[in-house]
């Protein structure tokens, strides 16, 4: 179709609806046929069944829908959104009807680049279809994006301006050759260097008492009791578990002669636990009944 775009190789789709004239469109078919030669392919499909139908999602390069007669024909939203589907990322889309309504439609379906097409642009099928045209309709020009239905890339947001990190100041030459020795200093015997560990004398290397290391108020907070610190370094947290450690000690229970938890051998002839195994240390002792009405 010359001044339309159509090339050889390219799959369209020509769209029509009733009344139409089978002579007009047997001779539309035929002109966008010859159009894209033996290589391209033209399918043409019943507006009212466009929804019905099985085309395959991105397999067309055009889409011609126009009313091959006077009477007025409405493209629905679900009909655009069929359009939209079946033509691939870049796709054409030519149809007619009036202009600011359909731009909106075009729009929400999601073609962009809507254009109004001139008469000169069209075949002389189309024009011969379209006839006077009393119905004030023009033809539209629509392209799908040269992206797929429900394809997702990544952005990048920048709200905030960018504050330039302020450049440091330049250093002396002269500085940075005094504070850098190269491996040739460091061969050099007369670059005097010296030991690290020789600048400590005997005094730095005793190890402090621990005494030392408490500072005077560690250990006393709001409360009289003393607490050591979560990450003790100055060894409060071991002299306040070793205290525990004596106190539990003296708590344990004990016997008059201290022998009753030896065993047999080490108990006297009177005591009431003959018979009875060791116990252990800090062991409560209970006595049966019997054993105290004995007693």
């Amino acid at each position: 179709v010359a001044g339309v775009g159509l090339k050889l190789g390219d799959r369209v789709l020509l769209v029509w609806t009733q009344p139409s004239d089978p002579e007009v469109l047997r001779t539309m078919a035929a002109d966008v046929q010859a159009s894209v030669g033996t290589q391209g392919k033209v399918s043409v499909e019943n507006a009212e069944r466009l929804l019905l139908s099985s085309h395959v999602a991105s397999s067309f390069d055009w889409v011609l829908s126009y009313s091959v007669s006077d009477s007025s024909f409405s493209h629905s939203a679900d009909g655009l959104s069929e359009m939209a589907r079946v033509l691939r990322p870049g796709g054409k889309l030519l149809l007619e009807g009036k202009f600011l309504k359909l731009e909106s439609a075009l729009k929400l379906s999601g073609f962009v680049s809507i254009t109004e097409v001139s008469a000169g642009t069209k075949s002389a099928a189309v024009q011969s279809a379209l006839g006077t045209n009393p119905l004030g309709r023009t033809c539209l020009s629509a392209s799908k994006p040269n992206f797929e239905v429900g394809s997702s890339t990544q952005i990048r947001l920048s709200f905030g301006k960018t504050t330039k990190k302020p450049e440091k100041a330049a250093l002396d030459s002269n500085t940075v050759k005094m504070w850098m020795l190269s491996a040739n200093d460091m061969a050099d015997d007369e670059v005097d260097l010296l030991d690290s560990d020789a600048l400590l004398d005997e005094e730095d290397l005793k190890k402090p008492e621990p005494t030392l290391l408490k500072v005077a108020t560690c250990g006393e907070g709001t409360s009289k009791k003393k607490k050591a610190c979560k990450n003790c370094t100055c060894g409060l947290a071991e002299e306040l578990d070793q205290e525990s450690k004596g106190k539990q000690s003296s708590n344990l229970p004990k016997s008059a002669c201290g022998s009753c938890y030896l065993g047999d051998a080490f108990r006297c002839a009177s005591c009431p636990y003959l018979g009875m195994p060791a116990f252990k240390p800090g062991e409560k002792i209970l006595l049966d009944s019997n054993i105290l009405t004995d007693a």
